[in-house]
């Protein structure tokens, strides 16, 4: 992904997915501070989504909705907390992203076989190019 406009739209849509329960812990700060260094985004950049989100962009690769979906897995699971109202926004927030309803539950599912929750990212690819196909 080389566009900057879909790179800040990803990152700020993480952030709006951290800060739904109305706090930024430490730990999902520091989580998409990584993110935003993965992506290229300067920290005066990342800083500014926090106070200032955009509006997203839909991507159009299945796999870089895929890649997202993961993130917002692992973010969604960083304090190891798990709650109904977390799956169900992870839920939407892959239907939203147009990824199969199947693949989404069978990786909400699975979640609970894995340390941590966190579902490697071979393993949900794999989910999804299976449904895919």
């Amino acid at each position: 992904m080389s566009n900057r406009v879909e790179k800040l739209s990803l990152l700020s849509e993480m952030i709006a997915f951290a800060r739904e329960d109305n706090a930024l812990k430490p730990i999902e700060y520091n989580f998409l501070l990584g993110v935003s260094k993965q992506l290229d985004i300067s920290r005066e950049d990342f800083d500014y989504l926090i106070s200032h989100p955009i509006n997203g962009i839909s991507l159009k690769s299945h796999s870089e909705r895929i890649v997202q979906f993961h993130r917002l897995v692992l973010l969604a699971h960083l304090d190891s907390n798990k709650s109904p109202a977390e799956e169900a926004k992870l839920f939407n927030y892959g239907l939203k992203m147009g990824l199969n309803h199947d693949s989404i539950m069978r990786v909400l599912y699975l979640m609970d076989g894995f340390p941590d929750r966190m579902v490697p990212a071979a393993v949900l690819i794999d989910i999804f190019r299976t449904q895919y196909n």
